[in-house]
């Protein structure tokens, strides 16, 4: 017998299953108090086949109009989309990834620059994250046709495997130009929403706007103050019995934080559950009792992808990459009927006592 959750957003637009539905456990405090402030202002829309949405405190002296900042942040996403959805034929990603074995194909800047931070997240990450694992997420029913009736046949898992490795893939910085030693397939979905909340990023930066909050599916970055005149707070969310709970609460500056979990989105066959964080590594969905994984970072694109690689890595082994790497992590995991938590050093100075009181 199947049993699989009701999702919490589809997922029926442009991307492929790695449009995480955890990281709407990111939550951000306080707005509401201060949506009468003239300097204020709250834009918003559907992405990547999840949504965006950004709070912006406009400096005194700011010529920027509401429908100026939306279009251009709608043109940002734009081309994003244009270069990284597997949803759309013509673009970049998709180009790429019908381009015969052995043919270089010239690279734009940005898909560049998502590529060598996905590259370098996989090799510091032993392989737990990687951007050629499309045949194996469509193979386990994560894909766009949706979730296997059953778990697939060892043969076919050996098969997918064949296809993916991201040492398959030849970069060449100096032309921008990229090559594939094997039929790859490219999916971008686990770090492309963070790469285009640091593009929106940069934009309002250029507009003049410092204090702001962007989100892109719950990819995160903050900037300045929030509207109540303190540093950003962001809640991290936490299941618990009839729904979810906030966990604990942080305090942001400047900086972007993602959160990738696997208790959103997962199946169920004869009471064996399969989550949708694929190791790439074995072919097969984690196992493991680590729930979430938060990443503060200074860029949006390499917490969104840590995040993920953290969580294909399990609580004890992404401890101790996190904390190698210096990476500020907060990790929960399952243990008996509850949760435990745990936190690098670099973490620390993010937490605060939660307001429900959990910890």
């Amino acid at each position: 017998m199947i049993r699989r959750p009701v999702p919490a957003r589809s997922h029926s637009l442009e991307w492929l299953f790695y449009v995480r539905a955890s990281l709407l456990a990111l939550l951000v405090a306080g707005l509401a108090a201060c949506a009468r402030d003239a300097s204020l202002l709250k834009l918003g829309g559907q992405t990547m086949g999840t949504t965006w949405s950004a709070t912006l405190i406009l400096p005194p002296d700011s010529d920027q109009e509401e429908l100026q900042l939306l279009a251009g942040i709608e043109a940002l996403l734009e081309s994003v989309n244009n270069s990284m959805s597997t949803y759309r034929e013509d673009s970049e990603i998709s180009r790429f990834n019908r381009t015969p074995v052995g043919e270089w194909f010239p690279l734009s800047q940005g898909f560049y620059e998502v590529l060598s931070a996905a590259m370098a997240i996989g090799w510091q990450s032993g392989g737990a994250y990687d951007v050629t694992v499309g045949p194996l997420v469509n193979l386990w029913g994560f894909g766009p046709g949706g979730q296997a009736p059953e778990p697939p046949a060892d043969a076919a898992i050996k098969s997918a495997m064949a296809r993916v490795g991201q040492d398959y893939l030849r970069v060449d910085g100096e032309a921008l130009r990229l090559r594939k030693d094997a039929d790859v397939y490219l999916d971008f979905s686990s770090i492309a929403k963070g790469f285009a909340v640091d593009e929106i990023a940069r934009y309002l930066g250029a507009a003049g706007i410092s204090n702001y909050m962007v989100e892109v599916g719950g990819e995160m970055r903050l900037s300045g103050y929030s509207p109540r005149g303190d540093s950003w707070r962001v809640a991290i969310e936490q299941p618990q019995a009839g729904g979810f709970g906030i966990a604990r609460t942080i305090y942001l500056g400047n900086a972007a934080v993602a959160t990738s979990g696997d208790y959103r989105n997962f199946f169920e066959v004869d009471g064996k559950r399969y989550s949708h964080s694929i190791d790439p590594r074995t072919g097969r969905p984690v196992a493991h009792e680590l729930v979430s994984v938060t990443v503060v970072h200074p860029s949006t694109m390499m917490a969104d992808a840590w995040a993920t690689a953290l969580t294909v890595l399990g609580a004890d082994e992404a401890f101790a990459v996190a904390q190698a790497q210096g990476l500020a992590v907060y990790l929960i995991q399952r243990e008996g009927q509850g949760f435990s938590s745990r936190h690098t050093d670099a973490f620390a100075p993010y937490l605060v006592e939660a307001e429900t009181g959990q910890q």
